[in-house]
Parts: structure tokens; C-alpha cells; sequence
């Protein structure tokens, strides 16, 4: 019978669960326990000796013991380490190492410990050891900590409860507030939270027969498997001479390009614009289809037309995105100078500018690039540090004056573009300089 025993328990730590999908992860749970705490053993054990408590079967009965009830919470780490946490309550009279009661008072002991599994969740049971820390409160006037050690074992019942028995010695830290004692614990508990979902591996799509010319019909029913073609002409392409898209059955003009509208005849176009008499409104005039065949309008007459002209009512430059420039409202940007070495505009320039602040806030469609200048005065990587700060100056003077920062565009060259020698002092002062130039 105790090799059958033995068979039995061998089979349910080696074979893996088969009622769930369970994870190697143990899920949280709460769970509620019966116990027995045990000081008689304990103290037998430290008088005399563990061999002679059993050889003299002097270890303690369970009317020797004190019952209670306790509540725990599991949650797993790693697939071999679980975290637990315990509050037990019972009434004793040994609680304390060098006293003892007349009555039983209440001891509530909360531990917290790990859990070292010999197997993961996938087992239907579970051996474990148990090491962790706790504290205790012995009739409201006696605080204590200890350290739990010992082994447990849990049984799964079904994908959401599992049995778990312990046996815990508890070794005290504070001796003179708690005691050595075994604690020995039987109880159930049940998964919290929400349960896992099974993953469900969708199915491949079944590979699809060949189609070499990609046109919809596979291999094995296309005539012409290489070339693209219709079902029609069981994969070929239409019979079509003149290659304008209408087969010859329906082609009125099988031999001269056409469409279909014309029954394959080509569009009755006078001005060659690609849109037929019938739809044209200036069928003499070339024009584009969105103004059903007449010209794209350009208002203000400065060659940008509506559409891509920002400044559609006045006259501008294409490279100006159809809008003016600075210097046609006599904006003068050589006056845009800077002291040397240094991004601080002159009394001139800031005169300068204050007539294009006044040009830009009439004509709050102009965007510009404000392009900074140095001369060859200091070193190359200074200057194009240098460049980029007056052009950031200018930016900043517009937008103290109103202008909104992004319709202005920054960008500095340092003194890699000089319009002037920089051998004397008056081409230096032209190098040093700021110009204006359209911005998308």
C-alpha cells in the first residue's frame, strides 16, 4: 500500500497539470486557513533535543495546541518564487518566552515571505520552502517580530483554487516579547483579478496557386500566363490595333487612337487641350480641365497664376511666389548693417527695417527668408555663429514691431558670400549684411 502511495505522488509532482492553460507565473490570490500554533514541541525541542522529542514521541498533541484563523494573499515573482503574506489570529497563553497566563489572550501575528518552489504552476502540486519576516501583537500590550522558516505545499483543485498546507518554525527576534513556536497551517484560496486570456493562434492563409503575370487569373487557366490580361480573353490581353483601349469589336476607329466615350474615336479637341469641344468653355483657347478647358486665371496679371500666387490681387515675382518683395515697396535691405563683430544693428538699419515691419503688417501674405552676413573679419566658424545671430536680430526686430515669428525664416552664411572686398573698411561694411529673399 505505501508503494502504491508513493507511485501516486509521484506521478502528481511529475506530470504537468491538463485542466487549464495555466501560466509558469502563479496569479494573485487571497486565501483563508485553519492553524494550529504549536509552543510545546518548541520548547521540548530546545530543553532537550529534536532525536529525543521524536525517539520519546514526546511531540505535542493537537488538543496541546492553540487553533486559529488566518488570511493570506499569494502573488508570483518568477515561475519558482511566489510572495506571500499572512495575518493570523489566535488565543494562547505561551506567547511570551518567560511567561505564561493564567488565560488565553489574543495573538495576532502578520508575516510577509517568499515562497521557493521546487516546480512551477504548470504541476498540480507544488513543494515549497519558507523564509520571510514577521511581527506580532500579543493581548495589545506585547510587540514582537520574528522570522518564519519551514516548507508548504500547494495543490491546485482547478484553474482558479488550489489547496496549500505549511509547517512554519517561527524563531523570534525579540525574544523577550514573542517565543519559538511551530505554526501549522491547512487552508484554500482562490485566483483575484482577471483571469488570463488563452492566446488563439489565427490560422496562415493557405498559399494561393501561382499567377506569373499578376492579372487575376492563375497559371493553370491563363492562356497567356506571362502577360497580363482579362478573364474574357481567358487571361490575354484585348484585341485592341490602335491601342487606345477599346477592343476592336466595339472600336468605331480600330486603327486610329480614341476613347471610349467616341466609341474609340479620337475626342473632338479644336485648341489641343486635352478636353473635348462638347465640355470645353474656351475650346479656341488651351486650357486645363478644372476650369472646364479654359486658362488658369491670373488676376493681378504678373504671370503667377491664382492658384499658386499668394498675393493673387497684386502684381509680384514667380520666384516670389507671385507677391512683391521688400524691395519693390522701395525697401532697402543694403541699409540692413551691423556694427563689427557683433549682431547690433545700426541706428540706419533699425530705420530700415521699421519700413519693412510697416510693408509686412499691410501684407500679411509675404513670408521671408532672413538671410545673415559677415565679412572675413575673426575666424570662419565665429563668423557663421556670428551670421546666424543677425539674422536671428532682424527676425527678433520684426517680431518686437508685430510681425508673426513664422512668417520669418532664418539662416546665416557666415562670410562664405561677400558682395564686396573685404580688404577695405567700406566692402567689409557691405559684407556685413542681411537680405531678404521669399520664404515657402
Amino acid at each position: 500500500m505505501k508503494k502504491i502511495l508513493v507511485v501516486l505522488m509521484a506521478l502528481c509532482f511529475l506530470s504537468p497539470a491538463s485542466f487549464a492553460q495555466n501560466p509558469e507565473i502563479r496569479p494573485a490570490a487571497i486565501g483563508v486557513s485553519f492553524f494550529f500554533n504549536d509552543y510545546l514541541t518548541a520548547s521540548r525541542i530546545r530543553s532537550q533535543s529534536l532525536s529525543n522529542v521524536l525517539m520519546n514521541k514526546q511531540w505535542a498533541k493537537t488538543k496541546e495546541m492553540s487553533p486559529g484563523l488566518a488570511i493570506s494573499y499569494f502573488k508570483g515573482l518568477h515561475k519558482n518564487i511566489d510572495v506571500a503574506g499572512t495575518l493570523a489570529g489566535s488565543f494562547v497563553r505561551e506567547a511570551l518566552r518567560d511567561k505564561v497566563f493564567s488565560s488565553d489572550k489574543f495573538l495576532l501575528e502578520a508575516d510577509a515571505s517568499f515562497n521557493f518552489k521546487m516546480v512551477s504552476e504548470k504541476y498540480w502540486v507544488q513543494p515549497y520552502l519558507i523564509a520571510g519576516i514577521g511581527a506580532s501583537m500579543y493581548g495589545g500590550s506585547y510587540f514582537g517580530a520574528f522570522i518564519p522558516t519551514g516548507v508548504g505545499m500547494k495543490v491546485n483543485l482547478y484553474d482558479d483554487a488550489h489547496l496549500f498546507v505549511t509547517s512554519q518554525y517561527r524563531v523570534p527576534v525579540t525574544k523577550e516579547n514573542s517565543n519559538y513556536h511551530f505554526m501549522y497551517q491547512i487552508g484554500i484560496a482562490g485566483r483575484i483579478g482577471k483571469k488570463a486570456e488563452p492566446v488563439v493562434l489565427k490560422p496562415l492563409p493557405p498559399t494561393p496557386p501561382p499567377d506569373t503575370d499578376n492579372d487575376g487569373i492563375i497559371d493553370s487557366l491563363d492562356k497567356c500566363p506571362t502577360v497580363p490580361g482579362l478573364a474574357k480573353y481567358d487571361g490575354c490581353p484585348i484585341p485592341d490595333t490602335d491601342k487606345d483601349g477599346v477592343n476592336d469589336e466595339e472600336d468605331k476607329c480600330p486603327s486610329v487612337p480614341g476613347l471610349a466615350k467616341y466609341q474609340g474615336c479620337p475626342i473632338p479637341d479644336t485648341d489641343k487641350d486635352g478636353i473635348n469641344d462638347e465640355e470645353d468653355k474656351c475650346p479656341t483657347v488651351a486650357g486645363v480641365a478644372r476650369y472646364q478647358g479654359c486658362p488658369v486665371p491670373d488676376t493681378d496679371k504678373d504671370g503667377v497664376n491664382d492658384e499658386e500666387d499668394r498675393c493673387p490681387s497684386e502684381p509680384g515675382l514667380p520666384e516670389n511666389f507671385g507677391c512683391p518683395t521688400l524691395e519693390q515697396f522701395k525697401f532697402d535691405a543694403k541699409k540692413v548693417q551691423f556694427l563689427s563683430g557683433s549682431a547690433t544693428l545700426t541706428k540706419a538699419a533699425k530705420a530700415e527695417l521699421d519700413k519693412g515691419a510697416t510693408i509686412l503688417s499691410e501684407h500679411p501674405e509675404i513670408k521671408i527668408s532672413i538671410e545673415g552676413h559677415t565679412d572675413n573679419t575673426g575666424k570662419e566658424a565665429s563668423n557663421q555663429k556670428l551670421s546666424e545671430k543677425r539674422a536671428d536680430a532682424v527676425k527678433a526686430y520684426f517680431v518686437q514691431k508685430g510681425i508673426s515669428a513664422d512668417r520669418l525664416v532664418t539662416v546665416g552664411y557666415g562670410q562664405s558670400m561677400p558682395i564686396a572686398d573685404n580688404k577695405t573698411v567700406k566692402g567689409r561694411a557691405e559684407n556685413r549684411r542681411v537680405e531678404f529673399k521669399a520664404a515657402k
